[in-house]
């Protein structure tokens, strides 16, 4: 299950905005803040503030994904088993909501090209 206020950290803290001003910009103190981000669950207007203040979709908060090491037994020709690790970098994960992001603001702006030659 995905534990929204994680997500919430964690994207603040790639943006690197610290709690105190994600709280004013929700009008809200930074104790009442922090409970958020403890927060597993959280009601869609809530999640809408708090993406509009990080400037991101609730989409990518909801679908963010802290990607782990996964171990695959992979079978070698004389039948013996290897492991393979495979690990994903943080790094890619960035540039990927990175990329959603612009691909999302590109869409808008063809949107409102079609709406002002229509």
């Amino acid at each position: 299950m995905v534990h929204l206020g994680n997500n919430i950290a964690k994207l603040r803290g790639i943006k690197r905005i610290p709690q105190k001003e994600m709280a004013a910009k929700l009008k809200l103190s930074q104790p009442e803040y922090s409970r958020i981000e403890q927060k597993s669950n959280i009601d869609d207007d809530l999640l809408e503030r708090v993406a509009k203040a990080l400037e991101i979709s609730p989409d990518i908060i909801r679908e963010f994904r802290e990607e782990a090491i996964f171990t695959n037994n992979v079978y070698e020709q004389n039948n013996t088993i290897s492991q393979v690790y495979f690990q994903t970098n943080p790094l890619d994960k960035i540039v990927e909501l990175y990329e959603t992001i612009i691909r999302q603001k590109d869409e808008v702006i063809e949107m409102y090209k079609k709406q002002q030659k229509g």
